[in-house]
């Protein structure tokens, strides 16, 4: 391990000042950040064309859009095969209204966007295809009320308080009631130590978890493993620059299998 990392993992135990397990998982979460960081974002290059930056860079006037540039390659990897359908997305945080008109222009006449912020003065941005609720992202019972209006959402962006509580009350509240094949993006994940960067390394190791069984006689079947709870729903987690993307899968899925095919092996291994 480097200096610099020596002296990375001493500024974390100082700073958590807690049990070995606290700093272990704030020094994972880290580490897999920085190492993330260093090879290079290769997925968030900018494409050719993003209709997204394209439609930010031409927005001069009128409400305003406050986004990091590489946000807009992370949507479009993201959202672009809902493009052209009906979809219903939420936006929590509001803030000047600028980027719910985004949303439409960019998913088209079919889309519906509700939005959420905690300003009463945010209600004036509500028009045809918005509908703005007024409420605390952090109140459990906010969005009960919310989703006795809302019965359906296909993609979740959290652009809200930031706080840690915000993040994790507003993923655990949303993201059981987000459609099949459903997006969950969460951005303004900053820090080094934050705190939902933690909380997201332990979904982590449910979606890894895998108890393995060997069928040795079933070449079709040669590995599976009995999917849990969490990864019967959830296809996969994102981690980029200061957001974080859950996919849900359109199915749900049973178990995972591992096939053998051909007829010639290596003795070292069954």
């Amino acid at each position: 391990m480097t200096k610099p990392l020596v002296r990375i993992v001493k500024d974390v135990v100082k700073f958590v000042g807690g049990p070995f397990f606290l700093v272990y998982l704030f020094w994972r979460a880290f580490f897999r950040r920085w190492q993330f960081l260093k090879l290079g974002n290769t997925a968030s290059t900018p494409a050719e064309s993003n209709p997204l930056r394209d439609y930010f860079q031409n927005h001069r006037k009128g409400p305003g859009i406050w986004k990091w540039d590489h946000y807009f390659d992370i949507y479009h990897r993201h959202f672009e095969r809902f493009r052209g359908q009906e979809v219903h997305i939420l936006e929590i945080g509001i803030y000047s209204g600028g980027s719910l008109g985004m949303w439409r222009d960019y998913f088209g006449p079919r889309c519906h966007v509700y939005g959420v912020d905690i300003e009463p003065a945010c209600k004036v941005y509500e028009r045809d295809g918005v509908k703005v609720f007024i409420g605390n992202q952090a109140d459990r019972s906010f969005w009960r009320r919310f989703w006795q209006e809302v019965p359906r959402i296909d993609i979740i962006i959290d652009d809200g308080g930031h706080r840690t509580d915000q993040q994790i009350i507003t993923l655990e509240e949303t993201l059981p009631k987000l459609s099949p094949g459903g997006v969950f993006l969460c951005e303004d994940v900053h820090g080094t130590y934050k705190g939902f960067t933690a909380y997201i390394d332990g979904l982590m190791h449910q979606l890894t978890a895998g108890d393995l069984v060997h069928n040795l006689d079933n070449d079709s079947r040669r590995l599976t493993a009995r999917a849990n709870s969490f990864q019967e729903s959830i296809g996969s987690i994102h981690s980029y620059p200061f957001v974080t993307v859950i996919e849900k899968r359109a199915k749900r899925l049973q178990e995972f299998v591992a096939p053998k095919h051909g007829t010639e092996w290596q003795p070292f291994m069954k």
